[in-house]
């Protein structure tokens, strides 16, 4: 692993960037949070120094980001969405991860991009939450793509015991075969493509876990999935758009490395205090099944019972 904080050439058609200082930093294990445009700043780092980068990138929805203009015409996003994705490729290791949280807007841009920069898609995941805004226009919005994608299949990071939960056989149907079966973790299973349960809906309304003046926060117990099983600990990971911290916070509860970029002094100043606070729920979040269905007693002779 290559130690943070130092610059290396970048590519020859590319003109070099002064390494900035962070604006943020944290010991134990090392915490950088740099201000300023994370194009620029990931010019800077080191090529290839990177084990894990998790992106939740403005979505150009004119929302608050401090000086951010999120409301830029169509056709200036998605070079802006290229142009960032190119500066995370550049730093992202040969072993490493790169998650994109995108809605429905850019996802299918950001694959054809990613596809045709080399990386293997691992996962198109979905990220489920039960309280869309509501509207009459279409649909109600109840989901982002978290896009999985790594530099090689073999070489990636990739942890499954971490992340194991247990699954519908064992936790709802209570299935004695799932406890006689010869997997080294009886009735747990890695978790479907599709992401909801408990602790998994938006950051919203009196959740503890809601930072003040933050918008589109992400749960904890998201990122704590993404950084145990595409890392491992004293591994770097980075985020190119720190918002509320979310990232960094998981990254060092978990003993990982980390680097957060924020475009806005103010939101990294608040993101920096909630990083020295500490995550908000801490444990392994795979201890209770996350399926919508109530659990099936057993009756007799192992008869599902029936609720009168």
């Amino acid at each position: 692993m290559m130690p943070m904080g130092r610059r290396t050439r970048g590519r020859r058609d590319e003109p070099e960037s002064p390494m900035p200082e962070p604006a943020f930093r944290l010991d134990s294990p090392t915490t950088e949070i740099y201000v300023g445009d994370c194009r620029a700043v990931l010019n800077a780092l080191p090529e290839r120094s990177v084990d894990l980068i998790f992106a939740d990138p403005p979505f150009n929805w004119d929302v608050p980001y401090g000086d951010w203009n999120d409301d830029r015409p169509r056709e200036e996003y998605v070079s802006f969405t290229h142009d960032w994705l190119d500066g995370c490729l550049r730093v992202l290791s040969d072993k490493g991860s790169f998650w994109v949280n995108i809605p429905d807007d850019t996802a299918a841009e950001i694959v054809v991009h990613l596809k045709q920069r080399g990386l293997v898609m691992m996962n198109w995941c979905i990220w489920h939450f039960r309280f869309g805004q509501h509207r009459m226009g279409n649909f109600i919005v109840s989901k982002v793509h978290a896009l999985y994608f790594a530099r090689s299949r073999e070489q990636r990071t990739w942890n499954p015991t971490a992340i194991l939960e247990p699954s519908d056989r064992a936790a709802i149907y209570d299935d004695v075969r799932t406890r006689t079966t010869k997997q080294k973790e009886p009735g747990m299973r890695v978790p479907l493509d599709v992401w909801y349960g408990l602790n998994w809906g938006r950051i919203q309304g009196n959740n503890k876990e809601r930072r003040k003046n933050h918008q589109n926060q992400i749960p904890e117990v998201y990122l704590a999935r993404v950084i145990q099983a595409c890392s491992n600990e004293g591994d770097l990971v980075l985020d190119p758009f720190l918002g509320s911290g979310t990232t960094c916070t998981m990254a060092r509860s978990l003993n990982r490395r980390s680097i957060g970029i924020e475009f806005s002094s103010a939101i990294a100043q608040s993101a920096f205090e909630r990083i020295q606070a500490g995550a908000i729920r801490l444990g392994n979040p795979a201890a209770s099944t996350n399926s919508f269905h109530a659990h099936r007693k057993r009756g007799v002779n192992g008869k599902a019972a029936r609720s009168k």
